[in-house]
């Protein structure tokens, strides 16, 4: 082996230990009345904590809420806000189409910053399948 691929080998081990180490979490939210406000700080506070955790937000049911445009919390203060600064440090939002389909909503009822996946459960199944903890708040 020459050292140009030496030196290759080294690089790539080092990324792929430090993409390794890096935690990997989905949370589940699906009721915005009892999570919503609650998941969002515990995403804020763990990203304090840990700023290079990769966080899923994957949402169903009444979860969904959440991310649509308009909705806000008790206190009356709009979710868009804190669901935008957490999207600006590398969270992923992802709203359920088998909810979309149950309650009747369209895509454009909801913020921006919302992915989509076909089914919050089966999402929720495969990040836990692929290494991601599941927290629940």
């Amino acid at each position: 082996m020459n050292l140009r691929t030496l030196t290759l080998a080294a690089v790539l081990a080092t990324s792929t230990m430090a993409a390794l180490a890096q935690d990997q979490v989905v949370y589940h939210i699906d009721d915005t009345v009892t999570q919503g406000l609650k998941g969002l700080r515990n995403i804020r506070n763990h990203l304090d904590t840990d700023p290079s955790a990769r966080i899923t937000v994957v949402t169903h049911a009444f979860g969904v809420d959440i991310l649509m445009e308009g909705m806000k919390d008790a206190n009356g203060s709009p979710f868009s806000g804190p669901v935008a600064a957490l999207v600006a440090r590398g969270v992923k939002f992802e709203v359920c189409e088998i909810t979309l389909k149950n309650r009747n909503l369209k895509r454009e009822q909801f913020l921006q910053e919302a992915g989509f996946t076909p089914s919050g459960v089966v999402r929720l199944a495969k990040l836990q399948k692929q290494g991601f903890a599941y927290i629940k708040p």
